[in-house]
């Protein structure tokens, strides 16, 4: 089979098959279009994400391994379990989203970060829309930490997360793998694997297999009181 990029057309549901990704660099997919929310629904729900610099076209991928996480499954280390009996910090459900996004960026920004100014606009209005959400961690009343993505049915897509305070951002994945498990969530992806994510419990799974749960999942309407405004109290067994 033939691979290669996509110019995507004005239409904005339409995405090539995933699996016409290049290899190199791996599960780069499509150039161009926009991020308006009806092309980003439709991408999510095809198990594909943006992701590119302020210097470049609108870049969509869907890498041959993928990580993700089922929410049961979230390692909570002796040092996380004692941090959370502390109860040194508040964690909140969509309180603070613009300040979650704009924080991801500002902790990325040496790095030439992907979150620009354009994508922060888009997901607040997928936001606006009810389909992106953030988990917040305070402490008192300074936002110290978060996560943020997109959730599609029993799928949360992860798209990147903050720390201000040691820990907090884990806690803030622990907090999102918790909460969206207790209302019916299935599957979190995390995109790309790395060591940081291994800690927490993500593992890498095929493309292939992948999709197969995002096609399933996505059918699958999540809890209805899993994104209200409300406080989080985590509790271990």
């Amino acid at each position: 089979m033939s691979h290669f990029i996509t110019q995507l057309t004005q239409q904005a549901s339409l995405f090539p098959d995933p699996s016409l990704a290049l290899t190199e660099p791996d599960g780069l997919l499509a150039v161009g279009g926009d991020l308006s929310p009806t092309r980003l629904l439709a991408a999510y729900q095809k198990g594909i994400f943006p992701w590119f610099s302020d210097n470049q076209p609108i870049m969509w991928w869907s890498p041959s391994e993928r990580a993700t996480i089922i929410p049961g499954e979230v390692h909570i280390s002796r040092s996380m379990a004692r941090l959370i009996r502390q109860h040194k910090f508040e964690i909140t459900v969509n309180i603070g989203f613009t300040e979650v996004i704009r924080a991801c960026a500002d902790e990325h920004k040496d790095d030439g970060t992907w979150i620009t100014p354009e994508m922060q606009q888009a997901y607040i209005q997928l936001h606006q829309l009810g389909h992106a959400h953030s988990i917040e961690v305070w402490q008192q009343t300074q936002l110290v930490g978060g996560i943020y993505g997109v959730n599609i049915g029993r799928l949360f897509c992860g798209e990147s997360m903050f720390h201000r305070a040691s820990n907090a951002s884990k806690l803030a994945f622990i907090a999102l793998c918790r909460h969206f498990g207790q209302h019916g969530g299935q599957l979190i992806d995390a995109q790309i694997p790395n060591p940081h994510l291994s800690s927490l419990g993500v593992q890498s799974q095929t493309r292939n297999r992948f999709l197969m749960q995002v096609q399933r999942l996505a059918k699958e309407p999540i809890g209805t009181e899993c994104w209200t405004k409300q406080t989080i109290h985590l509790k271990l067994s």
